[in-house]
């Protein structure tokens, strides 16, 4: 039996709610950003913004500033009208111990972040494989949270392949041991999907620990424009649609030879978006 009149229009208001209440972001290393030079920087954020989005996460090694530049380079993120999603530390070696990134470093990059107006301090880390290390990576990220709160960010710890090996043990006992108040999310979809993750179920189990999505694409095995390859876009979509979840879907159009797609990826990828979420 087809939806009545009044049940369609309340079908249909429910859809436009879910939709407006995620919003569309991109990180910037879909382009070829030199951190000696901030005006690609610069140039790659304004890329983005044309291309429809409302906001962009960046690595902290693009915005190093010097306490006299911040005033300066403040402003021209603000010019972008864009949302400044979240900053993000992402290393090749951690520190042994805590698994993330060392306190010395996240402490002047979360204060870098909050003095040029970041939403999100960004953590990456190493695997925790035993029980040991997962205590100790759990206790280091709400350390580094409560560090963030107290600069008014929010501590969101984002995954790679590793944390959803063996059933996705180390992401599940980050969830669990971590301070809801303290952590969230940003979970790296396309590596999840990777790691072997049925992300539609994990997204819906977990939602509300979910600050945001990094969305990338695959086909036989090899990154392509998001919408483009076997990554179950739609499914997650519609997990989240049914939760009313309230986040957001950063495309990540970054490429492991190294190359940067830069718009003709970034922009498919929000169109990707758009209809996935329109329901």
């Amino acid at each position: 039996m087809g939806l009545g009149a009044a049940a369609l229009s309340a079908h249909t208001a429910v859809s436009a709610a879910g939709a407006a209440a995620v919003r569309f972001g991109c990180q910037t290393n879909a382009w070829r950003v030199n951190p000696a030079d901030r005006e690609t920087l610069f140039s790659a954020i304004q890329k983005i913004g044309e291309l429809g989005y409302s906001g962009f996460e960046t690595g902290f090694r693009n915005l190093q500033v010097a306490p006299e530049q911040a005033a300066a380079v403040k402003q021209r993120l603000a010019d972008s009208k864009l949302t400044f999603y979240g900053i993000h530390i992402f290393l090749t070696k951690y520190d042994e111990q805590a698994r993330i990134a060392p306190q010395a470093l996240y402490e002047v990059v979360a204060r870098i972040g909050a003095t040029l107006g970041a939403r999100r301090l960004i953590l990456s880390g190493s695997p925790a494989t035993t029980s040991d290390d997962l205590a100790r990576k759990s206790e280091a990220l709400n350390q580094a949270g409560a560090f963030a709160k107290s600069l008014g960010l929010s501590l969101t710890y984002h995954n790679h392949w590793p944390e959803f090996a063996l059933g996705g043990r180390e992401i599940h006992g980050l969830l669990q041991n971590t301070d809801p108040a303290l952590v969230d999310f940003l979970l790296d979809a396309g590596h999840a999907f990777r790691g072997g993750a049925d992300v539609p179920a994990f997204v819906a189990a977990n939602h509300k620990r979910l600050a945001g999505l990094h969305l990338r694409d695959f086909a036989a095995g090899r990154q392509v424009p998001l919408g483009q390859g076997e990554f179950p876009l739609a499914q997650v979509a519609e997990a989240l649609r049914h939760v009313n979840w309230q986040g957001w879907a950063l495309a990540e159009e970054e490429r492991e030879d190294g190359s940067k797609p830069a718009e003709a990826a970034a922009g498919p990828a929000l169109a990707a978006l758009r209809r996935a979420f329109a329901g």
